[in-house]
């Protein structure tokens, strides 16, 4: 079994010698791709890619069009464990609106894919101030030699996903500069800011920097900012360009997240006034009971909680909830908490199992994260299968898809112990050989007779897992 392909795609325009071009990032979670074993005992991974440009329409649709395609095979490293790997392309492109389409396949499990659409526009002049995209960078170090990284003799490592995690201590970022010299002929500044852009849209700005430079044809700017003390939260982050008296001639921007729960202000505030807080009524019993039915809610933030449940920081944990349910309805958190904790509660008494509170289950987690399932169909009579659940998702606003289902299975036969077996939703487990283990008891009817590789089982009496998946 493995998660479904985790990759992400994102791409920055740049202009240089009269040409445009676009690079594109790719970057693949190891833990996702089904690696090989070589002959030395290491393992690799790969997956073929297709990249194609097609005409935009005036209405926004991806035309008929092919304006460039590519195609390859990209391979990660040799290692001993599974790693992340990424990669970098460019391509020259003219001025114009396109339709980028990247399809992704796990080259050792191609039932495992991912497709990414978004439109481009490339739009350089030869003598207006502009600037090309801004390109957020994970690390930079000094080239040794030359490969697809490098640029201006640094080698600079695409950061994924525009999200920084609580261990990153640095924002660093890479944009280019033209014309300058053309249009402004003297020297000017850039400021780069980082600025609040969570629901409250306060726009508060909790870093800036400045920079000074001569005019050029191209100004190419690299640049680190402290981040270690930045609190969890949207943010976006702005460069503008100004000249000698201040007036603001062009700017970029873009939008990250980050997390960093050490330095979130919102505990504390709980801290200073804690008798005006819903939280605050709460028992031990009660509050530990709520930090863990949110928990589903909260996946990066599961560390920690579990670190505050282990060590029996109950005021900890009353700082976390106050700010939780503050976060999502700052005008009635109570409210907010109540409503949800009715719904926990049915959830937990739905799904108990011996083994932990009901929420904490497989489908108690799926049932907190996504709501009620449209349908769900249980079969517990099938003579070759433990017995086992299909729950139907007509629409899926978390992931943007739509029929999206979830198969859950009993093989140790206790009491409500169902397991999440596979899914179709982004970013849930995925197992295309669901089948197989589902109908393990019938080893001898899988498709083809292959047993290692194969995804289908033969039709038999009662087995209607496929059709109930397929069918919703």
């Amino acid at each position: 079994m493995i998660l479904a392909l985790d990759a992400s795609v994102s791409f920055c325009t740049f202009h240089t010698n009269e040409q445009n071009y676009i690079e594109i990032y790719l970057h693949f979670v190891g833990e996702t791709m089904r690696h090989k074993t070589m002959e030395d005992g290491k393992l690799k991974a790969g997956a073929e890619v297709l990249i194609l440009f097609k005409n935009r329409l005036p209405d926004g649709r991806a035309g008929e069009e092919i304006i460039k395609v590519d195609k390859f095979n990209l391979e990660g490293p040799a290692v001993d464990k599974r790693k992340d790997f990424i990669d970098l392309k460019r391509y020259n492109l003219p001025n114009g609106e396109y339709q980028l389409i990247i399809d992704v396949v796990d080259k050792e499990n191609p039932a495992n894919k991912r497709q990414f659409s978004t439109p481009v526009i490339m739009s350089y002049g030869a003598d207006e101030l502009q600037q090309s995209d801004i390109q957020l960078l994970a690390g930079i170090k000094k080239a040794e030699g030359e490969n697809t990284l490098v640029k201006n003799g640094v080698e600079m490592e695409p950061l994924p996903f525009n999200w920084y995690h609580q261990k990153a201590q640095e924002l660093i970022f890479y944009n280019e500069i033209y014309n300058s010299e053309k249009a402004i002929g003297d020297t000017y500044f850039i400021s780069y800011t980082i600025k609040d852009a969570s629901n409250k849209n306060t726009g508060e700005v909790f870093k800036t920097g400045h920079k000074r430079l001569e005019p050029a044809s191209v100004n190419p700017v690299l640049q680190k900012m402290d981040i270690s003390e930045l609190p969890s939260g949207n943010y976006l982050f702005n460069i503008e360009v100004k000249n000698r008296d201040k007036e603001l001639l062009t700017q970029k921007g873009l939008f990250f997240q980050r997390s960093n729960p050490a330095f979130d202000p919102a505990p504390d505030t709980v801290a200073t006034d804690m008798s005006s807080q819903f939280a605050i009524a709460l028992s031990d019993d009660e509050v530990e009971y709520s930090i863990r039915a949110i928990s589903a809610l909260v996946p990066d933030d599961n560390e920690m909680l579990n670190t505050i449940i282990a060590e029996k920081k109950y005021d900890g944990q009353r700082m976390y909830l106050q700010s939780f349910w503050e976060k999502q309805n700052p005008e009635d958190p109570d409210k907010q908490y109540q409503d949800f904790m009715k719904v926990a509660r049915a959830i937990d008494e739905q799904f108990q199992s011996g083994f932990g509170y009901g929420f904490e289950t497989a489908r108690g987690q799926i049932y907190i994260k996504y709501g009620q399932p449209d349908d769900i169909v249980r079969v517990e009579d099938e003579a070759t299968a433990p017995p086992y659940e299909i729950w139907s998702y007509n629409s899926f606003p978390k992931t943007r898809q739509a029929d999206v289902r979830f198969v859950f299975y009993n093989p140790s036969l206790s009491p409500g112990n169902f397991q999440l077996l596979h899914s179709n939703a982004r970013g849930e487990l995925i197992n295309p050989q669901w089948l197989l283990e589902l109908y393990r008891e019938a080893p001898n009817d899988v498709s083809g007779g292959n047993y290692i590789d194969g995804t289908q089982i033969n039709d038999g009496y009662g087995r209607r897992a496929a059709e109930i998946f397929n069918d919703f």
